[in-house]
């Protein structure tokens, strides 16, 4: 999905948002269900992989999420723990309520990406067996 959105922005690595859950919302938005997104939450951490953004990829994704008109996500700052040290990543954080269920195919594609970039195999299968909706809306 990257390599779409942000092709001139290689993988810098991947880490660990502590602190943090794996959800989804805005499914009346009128896409196949539910987005994805994350919510504070103790005790909680998400697989995230890390990317070289280049300035003109930012723009384009500030675009592509709704970042840049008051749109669907805001973009906030957040600490990543990698194996090597902390660092400051730029994370999308979609600006409405929690609830809702992905299509399917839209969960498949976020596992994908999650197992390519090296996710623990119980993350992936933790996702793989989450709820969703066999079908679009």
């Amino acid at each position: 999905m990257m390599l779409e959105r942000a092709p001139q922005s290689p993988l810098a690595g991947t880490g660990w948002l502590d602190g943090w859950r794996l959800t989804f919302g805005g499914e009346d938005f009128g896409w196949e269900g539910a987005l994805v997104t994350i919510v504070e939450e103790p005790n909680s951490r998400v697989f995230v992989a890390l990317y070289d953004i280049s300035p003109f990829d930012e723009e384009a994704l500030d675009a592509w999420e709704g970042n840049t008109d008051g749109g669907l996500y805001r973009k906030i700052r957040s600490r990543v723990h990698t194996l090597d040290s902390d660092v400051v990543a730029c994370l999308y954080v979609l600006d409405t309520y929690e609830g809702g269920l992905p299509s399917a195919r839209y969960l498949g594609l976020i596992a994908d990406s999650a197992e390519a970039a090296g996710a623990p195999d119980d993350y992936v299968s933790a996702l793989r067996s989450r709820p969703c909706r066999s079908t679009g809306i």
